[in-house]
């Protein structure tokens, strides 16, 4: 029997397709138009060709700041993901109590940007802050204003309170849709729950944290308003990521050719890398 498909209803989604591809495009459009001219001011541009991606690519501020953009990443996904799904794991399935686990653990998401940086720019003060004082108090010296490592520590720890949520309500709602013939099969059968996890719940969750992964690489990535309030990328260029360093060029130094080409490149990385993600997680799920 053949099954009719039914087209209409990408007509409904079409306008709005256009809408968003409209407002993507033209920023794009004009950052590319930028990053191969020079302009002195008064709308005159110049052709610069792609001297602007070589000096790009050839910088060693440039490089710095995606090594340093790359370890954080690369912490914050070794972090929140396994802490996220330890928390959703753990958190009720029925009950009353689902729904203020819910609450509390989604409150730190709805937290402004701004906000989360001077939180934690407060909180993190070695004189007066919570968090500052507490681990002075313990004997071990920290100065995230002063000390590489206690700058990393704290924007890292930041990060993790602020974003940790997202992958843990991403991971409940995998768990929660799991059907429960699953677990009285394993019951059944004798599982421990190792063996429910590693054979029911983990395979279950294999998209969601496909997606949980994507969405915190690019979002860890573009990483900004929070570091540059709670350090300003200090101390000296410690914490100085590729957005930060970014902003200071097109805005500090007004530098727009080279500003747009970094972040043709920038937006290229990102997207090169989720692809690069996406194809190697789906490839082993294949398998």
């Amino acid at each position: 029997m053949n099954k009719t498909v039914n087209n209409k209803a990408w007509w409904l989604v079409l306008p709005v397709f256009l809408m968003v591809a409209f407002n993507a495009l033209v920023p794009l459009m004009t950052v590319v138009n930028y990053s191969i001219q020079e302009t002195f001011g008064n709308n005159e541009f110049f052709w610069s060709g792609t001297t602007w991606f070589e000096q790009i690519l050839h910088d060693d501020q440039f490089h710095a700041s995606l090594k340093r953009q790359i370890i954080f990443t690369g912490l914050i996904l070794l972090i929140e993901i396994p802490l996220g799904l330890a928390i959703a794991l753990c958190m009720p399935r029925k009950g009353p109590w689902v729904s203020v686990c819910l609450v509390l653990v989604a409150l730190p998401l709805l937290v402004p940007w701004n906000v989360v940086g001077s939180m934690w720019n407060i909180m993190a003060l070695p004189d007066i802050g919570l968090l500052g004082k507490g681990i002075n108090a313990l004997g071990i010296h920290y100065n995230y204003t002063r000390q590489p490592i206690s700058a990393w520590f704290t924007v890292v720890l930041m990060d993790v309170w602020h974003w940790t949520s997202l992958v843990v309500l991403l991971c409940y709602a995998g768990l929660v849709a799991i059907p429960d013939a699953y677990y009285q099969a394993a019951k059944v059968d004798g599982a421990k729950p190792w063996a429910v996890f590693r054979y029911i719940q983990l395979p279950k969750l294999k998209h969601v944290l496909t997606i949980a992964i994507l969405l915190r690489f690019m979002d860890s990535f573009m990483i900004y308003t929070e570091v540059i309030v709670l350090t300003g990328g200090g101390p000296g260029s410690t914490t100085k990521f590729l957005s930060i360093d970014l902003v200071q060029k097109a805005l500090g130094g007004f530098d727009l050719g080279p500003a747009a080409a970094f972040s043709i490149v920038y937006f290229l990385i990102i997207l090169f890398l989720s692809w690069l993600f996406y194809t190697l997680m789906m490839r082993e799920e294949a398998k």
